[in-house]
């Protein structure tokens, strides 16, 4: 399992509520690439409750739609932007049980249209939710000059 690096704090204004490790009211997410997949462990927050003790359902879908983008990011080396979004809740999520684990990975590939399929466990490895995510994906040069998308090795330590 790698560890892939934020190379975006470089950027004035960069405050993503997903993935900035300096946003206060964000999640922070962090990223690994594990052969095919896209895994990030995150600690639930407790204010992100929806029911008592339950993170809310936005919330969970947020988690995949960061973990989507970051998967097209690594696995294809481009940006894009979420065209589609379809969750599947399938057993509530404790926020005071430990950790869950996000997996994103590639369901298919059509032109510039990518389906990324994300899975979100709880602490017990339960599967609680699926999620099928389209991204609407930009050539490099439009990544790189229109949403900051960095050269592809900042992604990883040297």
């Amino acid at each position: 399992m790698k560890k892939i690096h934020n190379p975006y704090p470089k950027y004035d204004g960069y405050n993503c509520f997903g993935c900035s490790p300096k946003n206060e009211h964000g999640l922070k997410m962090e990223f690994f690439e594990d052969g095919e997949y896209l895994v990030c462990n995150w600690k639930p927050i407790e204010f992100l409750q929806g029911y008592h003790n339950v993170l809310h359902g936005g919330i969970q879908a947020t988690l995949m739609d960061e973990i989507g983008s970051w998967f097209v990011q690594i696995k294809f080396k481009t940006a894009g932007v979420t065209s589609n979004l379809n969750v599947r809740y399938l057993n509530p999520v404790s926020i005071v049980k430990g950790n869950v684990k996000l997996r994103a990975s590639l369901l298919k590939q059509r032109r510039n249209l990518i389906d990324v399929l994300v899975e979100l466990f709880d602490s017990n490895e339960q599967l609680c939710a699926k999620g099928e995510l389209t991204f609407f994906t930009f050539s490099q040069e439009i990544a790189k000059k229109q949403l900051n998308y960095p050269d592809f090795e900042e992604f990883f330590d040297k």
